[in-house]
């Protein structure tokens, strides 16, 4: 046995048996193992934003990490946006990235790169491993950082000669993760004074308090004691529809939050940390707590969230059925502009039970969430970190890590292009993925900031940066070329007929919604 074997064999003892890769010559004995293993799925991308945004999809479903297989210093680096996401999104990941033998790095061939410090501004945990005889015990310690609560990156480097070089038979044991941290009985007493005290409050969440279960425990307490219950503006993972306690989101524009929040005297925390704003605007507030609101943290994101919010409940004899959302669909517009209204009424119409929404729909999107809040129970991806170009990936991993449901990729056009490659995955893995790309041929949001943020007037050239045509984008051409079915769609009975249809058949297929 050599050493990228006893890795493989590690991983999935620990239960890592997915891995999404993008390999070069570096990792071949790895590769090998992989090939060698057959409880190890392999999932290839063609681009390394593709596998890491598929491993965040994976695990944000699955509640456990996959591995990702990058090439040297450059790989892990074309794949940082999405674990920039990942990590926003506290999901458990391992990265296995090659390396240079050991004794070839002192000749500084041109791939040479300095991958631990690539690695760490993305990384909760990073190691080289050393000698072949020590890679599984760092395999199983990366699986043990990664599953850390709430979630964490894990990349261990690979040598080549620590892959191919012996080592013993045999797998690392799994090693003991730590438990969620537990409720403090300070915090409890305290957010349950902020309930009591008659004034007006909310319970703002995110993490596995945003889970049906979770969810059920803050609705008992919003019913016993009139707060408000808020969700960050983006999530890794919501459940909701019909039967499940439902959640307001935070706006995305600064001013909406001070909106949503004006006369706020108690915000209580659960999984989360306080709002600010996206970015920095001249003359307005980064911070969006009010001045007069008192903060609470009931519970941090590496905490026993359900536990504190059983602890709360209790403390505020909340004891009643919590309100849930009711069920009801849209009707479908049947004329009119094909546009983001029309299209988010024809995807509550037929939105499947269970159904995983992949959202980076952008300005397009501002629409889904009331339309489909009556649909059937279903889960809604986010996109936690703000580098676009997740959507594509995740639902990737979101359609590996559950084969049975069917998975909904709402995209930007803009956004899409950053990591397009994503189809091809799709289609050589034959994933119940529909794919509805909002075709507006443009960057929308960057023309709303650009006047939020003060620049002056834009002239044409401005407005060429934020601008997608000349010429235009064919996404149908793009995904037919990759091997996935597409269709397009420029009025709405077009839509409503391609959407339907996709929605009711499995396996892959793209719809571009010109609007």
């Amino acid at each position: 046995m050599n050493g990228a074997e006893s890795l493989v064999k590690t991983l999935v003892t620990a239960g890592v048996d997915v891995c999404f890769a993008n390999p070069g010559t570096s990792e071949m004995h790895f590769v090998a193992a992989l090939d060698d293993n057959p409880d190890m799925r392999c999932v290839l991308g063609l681009f390394e934003g593709v596998v890491t945004g598929a491993a965040d999809g994976y695990a944000r479903m699955a509640g456990r990490p996959a591995a990702t297989l990058l090439h040297l210093g450059p790989g892990l680096g074309n794949g940082l946006a999405n674990l920039h996401n990942a990590r926003r999104g506290r999901s458990p990941m391992v990265n296995i990235v090659g390396e240079h033998a050991t004794y070839h790095r002192q000749y500084d061939a041109p791939l040479t790169a300095d991958i631990e410090g690539v690695a760490r501004p993305m990384s909760h945990w990073v190691r080289t491993s050393r000698f072949a005889a020590e890679v599984a015990r760092d395999g199983a310690e990366a699986v043990r950082a990664a599953l850390t609560p709430p979630g964490q990156i894990a990349t261990l480097i690979l040598p080549a000669d620590t892959a191919w070089n012996p080592a013993p038979e045999g797998a690392a044991a799994p090693l003991p993760v730590p438990e969620p941290a537990p409720a403090q009985p300070d915090a409890v007493a305290a957010a349950a004074a902020a309930l009591r005290s008659g004034e007006s409050a909310v319970l703002l969440m995110n993490g596995s308090a945003l889970r049906r279960e979770s969810l059920a425990l803050a609705g008992r307490v919003a019913s016993a004691t009139g707060a408000r219950l808020l969700s960050d503006t983006f999530v890794a993972r919501i459940e909701r529809g019909a039967g499940i306690v439902p959640v307001e989101r935070l706006p995305y524009f600064a001013e909406q939050v001070e909106e949503a929040l004006a006369g706020v005297r108690h915000m209580i925390l659960v999984g989360t940390r306080p709002p600010v704003s996206f970015f920095a605007y001249p003359g307005k507030a980064s911070n969006l707590v009010p001045e007069e609101c008192s903060v609470h943290s009931l519970a941090g994101p590496e905490g026993d969230i359900a536990g504190a919010l059983a602890e709360l409940a209790e403390a505020v004899a909340a004891h009643g059925a919590p309100e849930v959302a009711g069920s009801g669909r849209p009707a479908p517009a049947r004329d009119g502009a094909l546009d983001p209204q029309t299209i988010a009424q024809a995807i509550g119409a037929w939105l499947p039970e269970g159904a995983i929404v992949v959202d980076e729909a952008a300005t397009s999107g501002f629409g889904l969430p009331a339309a489909t809040a009556g649909c059937p129970p279903h889960d809604w991806l986010g996109l936690t970190g703000g580098s676009i170009g997740q959507g594509l990936p995740a639902a990737v991993g979101a359609a590996v890590a559950c084969p049975d449901r069917k998975v909904l990729s709402l995209e930007a056009d803009g956004s899409g292009m950053y990591t397009v490659q994503a189809l091809w995955t799709m289609a050589r893995e034959q994933l119940d993925i529909t794919v509805v790309i909002f075709a507006n041929r443009k960057y929308a949001i960057l023309q709303v900031e650009f006047m939020r943020v003060g620049a002056h007037n834009p002239g044409p050239k401005a407005m060429s940066m934020l601008d997608l045509s000349n010429p235009d984008l064919d996404w149908v051409q793009l995904a037919r070329g990759m091997g996935m079915e597409a269709s397009r769609a420029t009025s709405v009975a077009e839509f409503n007929a391609q959407i339907e249809s996709a929605l009711r058949h499995r396996g892959p297929h793209l719809i571009e919604a010109c609007i």
